[in-house]
Parts: C-alpha cells; sequence; structure tokens
C-alpha cells in the first residue's frame, strides 16, 4: 500500500485560516494525503472561531498571540516554534497561504529543513514593497522560496511568469476564499446581534454599506479622511446605515468613536466572526475597504465595492468593473459613493461584473495539482 503524502498547512490569521479551510477540508477528504495543521495563532480570538466554523482541530498551535506584538516579535517566535514543530512531523510538503507574517516565516523555517512549499494564492503583485506593508514583500519572498504556486488568475501566473518561475511549477486554481464564502453564505442567515437583525429586517428602507478600515498605510492622516469622508457621506444619505466591524487596535477604535461615534446612522461595532460578516457583505448595497481579501469576496456576492487604497495588488476585479480605487482622499470617496448610490445604473454596472476569482472549486484543483506533483 502506497504511503499517504504527509502535507503541513501553516496559517495564523483569520483571513487564512478562512482561505485554507476549504483546502485543508479537502486534504482530508482525499486518502492519498495525510493532513496535518499547524496555526500560529499570530491572530488568536478570530482564528479560533474559524476553526470552529470550518470544524477544524489544529494538530498544532505555536499560541504566539501577545498584546502589542511587533513584526519582528512574530518573526521570530514563529520561526523558532516552527524549526522544532517540523523536525517533529517530517512533513513532505508544506502549505502556506498568501502574505502574512507567518506565510513568509513558515516559507523561510521549511527551506532552512530543505522541505518543499507550496504557496496558495501565489502571485499577487502591486509593485511597491511598502504597500501593503509588510504584505507584499512577505509575497514576494514566499514566491522565491515556493516550489509549487498556485495563482488564483491568470494575471497572477503572469507576474510569476516575469520573475522567472517555471511555467510548469504554476497552476491557475481560482480563489480559495470563494469555496469558503459559498459555503456560509445563506440568504436566511439569523444574525445572532440583535442591531444587526434590526438593520436587514430594514434593509428595504435603509439599504446597508459595510466599511472595514484597518490597514497600517492608512494609520494616521488617510484613516482619518476617510472617517471623515463617511461621516459625511452618512449625513448626505441619512436614510442608509452604515455598519463598521472596528479592527480591535485601540488606536484606531478611538479615532472611529471620535469622528464617527455621534452619527445616528452609524454603527460601530465589534468585530464579526467570519459567518455572520460574509452574510453581512451579502446584503450590502455598498462596500467600502481596504481590505484585500473583500476585493475578491465581494464581486462574487454582486456587491460594488470602493477600495480604500491608491493601489491594489487584485487588480483582476478592477478590470472586470466590479471594483474601484478610490484612494484615501475625502473628496474622491465621497464622490465616488454618491456615484453609486445616486445612480441605479452606475450601481447594477458595478454589481453585475464578472467574478474573476474562480467558481468555487479552487481547494480541488489545488488538492489534484498536488496529487499529480507529488506522484511523479
Amino acid at each position: 500500500m502506497t504511503k499517504p503524502i504527509k502535507v503541513l498547512s501553516v496559517f495564523g490569521t483569520r483571513p487564512e485560516a478562512v482561505k485554507m479551510a476549504p483546502l485543508v477540508k479537502a486534504l482530508e477528504a482525499e486518502e492519498g494525503f495525510q493532513s496535518v495543521v499547524c496555526v500560529t495563532a499570530q491572530h488568536r480570538e478570530m482564528l479560533d472561531a474559524v476553526l470552529e466554523l470550518f470544524d477544524i482541530t489544529p494538530d498544532e498551535d505555536l499560541n504566539i498571540m501577545k498584546h502589542g506584538q511587533s513584526i519582528t516579535d512574530i518573526t521570530v517566535r514563529v520561526l523558532e516554534g516552527l524549526q522544532e514543530i517540523l523536525r517533529k512531523i517530517q512533513p513532505d510538503y508544506v502549505l502556506v497561504h498568501g502574505d502574512t507574517t507567518t506565510t513568509f516565516v513558515a516559507s523561510l523555517a521549511a527551506f532552512y529543513q530543505k522541505i518543499p512549499v507550496g504557496h496558495v494564492e501565489a502571485g499577487l503583485r502591486t509593485g511597491n514593497p511598502y504597500s501593503p506593508y509588510p504584505e507584499e514583500m512577505n509575497r514576494r519572498l514566499t514566491g522565491d522560496i515556493a516550489t509549487l504556486h498556485f495563482a488564483p488568475t491568470p494575471k497572477n501566473c503572469n507576474h510569476l511568469l516575469r520573475e522567472g518561475i517555471s511555467e510548469d511549477k504554476i497552476y491557475v486554481t481560482g480563489n480559495t476564499v470563494i469555496d469558503a464564502l459559498l459555503s456560509v453564505v445563506d440568504p436566511e442567515f439569523d444574525f445572532k446581534d440583535p442591531i444587526l437583525n434590526q438593520l436587514v429586517t430594514e434593509i428595504e428602507e435603509h439599504p446597508l454599506v459595510v466599511m472595514t478600515c484597518h490597514r497600517r498605510e492608512n494609520w494616521g492622516q488617510p484613516m482619518k479622511q476617510i472617517f471623515e469622508a463617511v461621516k459625511q457621506i452618512s449625513r448626505r444619505y441619512p436614510e442608509h446605515r452604515i455598519v463598521y466591524p472596528v479592527h480591535m487596535n485601540p488606536q484606531i477604535r478611538q479615532l472611529a468613536e471620535e469622528i464617527m461615534g455621534q452619527e445616528k446612522n452609524i454603527f460601530l461595532i465589534e468585530p464579526l466572526d467570519y459567518a455572520p460578516f460574509a452574510n453581512l457583505l451579502a446584503k450590502a448595497r455598498l462596500i467600502l475597504t481596504d481590505s484585500g481579501g473583500i476585493q475578491e469576496e465581494a464581486p462574487a456576492l454582486g456587491v460594488p465595492i470602493l477600495v480604500l487604497r491608491t493601489e491594489t495588488e487584485r487588480p483582476e476585479a478592477v478590470e472586470a468593473g466590479t471594483v474601484k480605487i478610490t484612494g484615501v482622499e475625502t473628496e474622491d470617496i465621497i464622490r465616488d459613493t454618491a456615484r453609486l448610490l445616486d445612480s441605479q445604473e452606475a450601481w447594477k454596472a458595478m454589481a453585475n461584473a464578472v467574478n474573476p476569482y474562480g467558481d468555487g472549486t479552487a481547494a480541488q484543483k489545488i488538492v489534484e495539482a498536488l496529487l499529480k506533483e507529488l506522484s511523479e
């Protein structure tokens, strides 16, 4: 009997967990693999909620999360912790996802022990090493280490080819976030939060605008400008309800409260678990965000997105027409939001654009690629 291929999946944040969950479940279901999961807990509570949602029990947990930790702190603790875990487990392959510090450091740890790495969500680029920071460089460095590259789109594949990656080591799979999203969105979803339930009940009279804002490059003046724009939008469109699950960072929370806390139609709420958040996005009329992952999710939901950044590593959705890069200037955010809220034609043009990130079968395509590569 052929020995199963031992694959170690390493991730540490909620977005990684969401996007790796479909792949972990697909590996578990494929008898050719022995699936092992290690979490670093770069995020703790938010990560645990996703693990519970998708019924994933980690085999190893570094539990590195500490209040006020720096990027250097995360790097050192993950590198040291994974050294021992890799020696103990001795996987045939390590899988990492995307662009977090956990992603890059796990790749480096595997490289030090000469274990091949598969990079899920490979090939995204802005071309600016400091935007998003540190994610852009994390993703590039992981690409230099990885043996196999699972690119969501042909454009991502082309980035890798230009960087000298061999074509036969790149697989275009779509994005696993679509797999995860389609598994949790439910038109009859029951929001446990009474505020959200009330807002959803009144959605016909009071359309929802959902916003997120947390990127490091937006800290300081850009975030002030974003929050000021949202405050003015709330006053210009009093019939709309704006929901902002506020990031846990105390500086962000303080600034949000100072600028937007007194507006009656802005709801500053606690961060949401993945299932209620995905279903909230599905109910939105419009999304304002500086997130990367939401730029992939919302096209699958038919919701227009205005990106609160000056550039994006996900240009496919911009080219498809479902995403617009608005930037961080107050006047620009107000102008672009008004255009979509005032014009049904403009809204429909974005809402009906084609989703460029796949059909929800990315995890299975990655499993098939791994079987092909590792059986040869």
